[in-house]
């Protein structure tokens, strides 16, 4: 069984009498590894030394495109490895091997990506009057935290993490107790090539370590993806210390289905919208909103899809893995069984016991027709494979109905009239809207974030390097 150190100043962090957690796997609930238990001294000698590392001519020497050059090693060595790569992150959240193939190649592009970028971040100059020379000077912001949620450890460590590299901050990751597989895999490769300091990894429970992370002094800005309650408890915490905050914190999507639709296309993407890791995804396609005219038809093929699909774990090349943990599955099965009369459960909504693997966490896909777009099942995130379907007549209503909702991170619609689809997308309170797709979170370069309780700020693209710094100007007087 591996121990998973902490990474400090370069030196793994971890001894016998240390308090360690368990790392479960979801799809057989067997120990896989431990973790440190991370305490708030663990904390305070990380930010000591990050300062440090910050500070010191070994990192600020490194030029900007030297830094480019390393981030495009590290997609390389990302590439190299992505075949054990991905059995760590499927053993780690027990989605299919072909969603943490997928999965591993977006880490790199996200290095690959901010790679690029580091040399190309600029300033400007402002003309103000003759003989004074005003310009603009790009600086790193300094120590960053990074705070990692369980659902896809390495893409999201890797997205916040190469762009903070790229303009020359040192960072803290904070990786969730669930599933540090990949990012101490990462950790050992910055321990190689990164002086100490600027790459540190801590492990540990959110309420212990996490609380000391984001309310220390010395941290200079915050990446949290996850809960809107934890969201909101970082910031108040970093509000302390006057620190910016990036908060990617959920959403309760719509694919918003019209009469005209091409159904050929949008039954395969709602239906991928909604299972891609057990529905376990902040931009999750989670409710359908669907013009009254074909809702008979869509669900008919809908409930067909999701028969079909083969719900285990990785090693039985399932369409539909488990559950994160026991806490996430006895919640899920929770609100379904708590579904009023009125609803009606169109297929799924039960767990799934399979072969040789009991004791994992898995539940079928589910669809429910609500009774009213007002059911909190209807309003707030279950993050799992649960799909809420609820009926519209008119364009006005599916708008209303698509902004009905405290979050506003992804959107799709379908529709054959360009028109339509433009009137829609324009007035929709969502950070992506996809129209004849659903791309999910999208692609590396696409912005991503949300309106409302979905977050603050945007990930991703060459916007995403905002959060990172800090502009400072300088006025220089000429006089002859």
């Amino acid at each position: 069984m591996d121990k998973i150190q902490l990474l400090i100043n370069g030196e793994w962090i971890g001894k016998k009498d240390d308090q360690w957690i368990n790392v479960i796997n979801p799809a057989s609930n067997e120990t896989i590894a431990q973790i440190v238990r991370g305490n708030e001294t663990h904390a305070n000698l990380a930010v000591q030394a990050a300062r440090f590392a910050l500070k010191n001519s070994e990192w600020k020497s490194i030029k900007p495109f030297e830094r480019g050059q390393f981030l495009q090693e590290t997609a390389r060595h990302i590439r190299e490895h992505a075949i054990e790569l991905a059995l760590l992150e499927s053993l780690d959240t027990g989605k299919p091997h072909a969603q943490a193939k997928s999965d591993i190649e977006a880490a790199a592009r996200y290095f690959e990506f901010y790679g690029g970028m580091a040399d190309k971040v600029f300033g400007d100059t402002i003309p103000i009057e003759e003989d004074l020379l005003n310009v603009t000077v790009i600086e790193p912001i300094g120590v960053t935290l990074h705070i990692v949620p369980w659902n896809y450890p390495i893409q999201i460590t890797s997205r916040s993490v190469a762009a903070a590299l790229a303009t020359g901050n040192v960072v803290i990751v904070k990786s969730s107790e669930d599933t540090p597989l990949t990012t101490n895999f990462l950790a050992k490769w910055f321990h190689e090539k990164l002086p100490k300091g600027v790459f540190q990894h801590l492990t540990g429970y959110g309420s212990e370590i996490g609380a000391a992370l984001t309310s220390h002094p010395g941290i200079n800005q915050i990446t949290f993806t996850g809960s809107v309650p934890t969201g909101i408890a970082v910031m108040k915490s970093a509000a302390d210390n006057v620190v910016p905050v990036t908060l990617e914190l959920g959403g309760k999507s719509p694919n918003i289905v019209f009469a005209d639709a091409d159904l050929a296309r949008a039954v395969p993407a709602i239906v991928n919208s909604i299972v891609q890791n057990a529905g376990q995804t902040c931009s999750a396609g989670s409710r359908l909103l669907v013009d009254e005219a074909i809702a008979e038809e869509l669900l008919e093929k809908l409930i067909e899809r999701f028969n079909s699909l083969k719900v285990g774990p990785p090693t039985l090349q399932a369409d539909v893995g488990p559950i994160i943990n026991q806490k996430q599955y006895n919640r899920i099965l929770g609100i379904i069984n708590e579904i009023g009369e009125d609803a009606k459960v169109l297929v799924g909504g039960k767990a799934v016991q399979v072969e040789g693997y009991t004791k994992g966490f898995y539940i079928s896909p589910t669809i429910i027709e609500a009774s009213s777009h007002n059911e909190t099942y209807v309003q707030e995130e279950i993050f799992g494979p649960v799909l809420s379907v609820v009926r519209f007549k008119g364009i006005e209503e599916a708008i209303e109905l698509a902004n009905a909702t405290d979050y506003g991170l992804v959107a799709g619609v379908w529709t054959k009239d360009i028109d339509q689809a433009h009137h829609v997308a324009s007035r929709i309170e969502s950070g992506q809207v996809f129209i004849n797709s659903y791309g999910a979170a999208g692609g590396v370069q696409m912005p991503f974030g949300g309106y409302k309780k979905s977050g603050i700020g945007r990930e991703k693209s060459h916007l995403a390097v905002q959060n990172y710094i800090q502009i400072k100007n300088l006025a220089i007087q000429v006089k002859y």
